[in-house]
């Protein structure tokens, strides 16, 4: 049995990130052997986007959100690198946050990654301390909180922060609210 006929059978003869059943197709996911475990069942309107960064629409990728928990590695990689390069539109950072990934399969989905983005960007906390995404920050001073009508308390410790594309700001959950913080007003804990 070929790599197609075996996505067929495993995706029910549809794509496996948006559920569309016309115009299917294999997409090896890179880095790849070419096998099914390393392919996916894919639509024409997500291998035009999956290939040509230019043409995506973040509408049409809302569908991830019921992909990113497929039983499929390759599925589950795809899902998080499309979401890694939509963070920008605000939804895909809840995804991101959800998604659990074994450490390989997550190793596999960081190295199609492009390096351009959070790697050369350096955040440090009010110590000079490098922030990576994931880390528990505290605050040093009470921060009026734009728009949300309250304030974030100094002490308060915000858990799993991401990192933005500015070296000088944070994000991060506070009273329920994902909010940006510059780095000059946390230290790590």
């Amino acid at each position: 049995m070929g790599v197609e006929q075996e996505l067929i059978n495993r995706s029910g003869s549809k794509c496996e990130l948006c559920g569309d059943t016309d115009n299917l197709s294999v997409y090896a996911v890179t880095p790849s052997d070419e096998t099914a475990d390393q392919s996916i069942l894919v639509c024409q309107t997500c291998k035009t986007q999956l290939e040509d960064p230019s043409k995506i629409d973040p509408s049409h990728w809302h569908c991830l959100n019921d992909s990113m928990w497929s039983e499929v590695d390759a599925v589950k990689v795809v899902a998080y690198r499309m979401l890694h390069q939509l963070k920008a539109e605000g939804w895909p950072q809840d995804l991101l946050d959800m998604i659990y990934l074994e450490d390989d399969v997550k190793a596999w989905a960081d190295a199609g990654l492009s390096d351009d983005s959070e790697d050369s960007i350096v955040h440090k906390d009010s110590n000079g301390v490098t922030l990576n995404a994931g880390d528990t920050v505290v605050l040093i001073k009470d921060l009026d909180v734009k728009g949300a009508g309250f304030t974030a308390k100094r002490g308060t410790a915000v858990r799993k922060i991401a990192l933005t594309d500015n070296p000088e700001q944070i994000e991060g959950r506070v009273e329920g609210q994902r909010i940006v913080i510059l780095t000059k007003f946390v230290k790590k804990s």
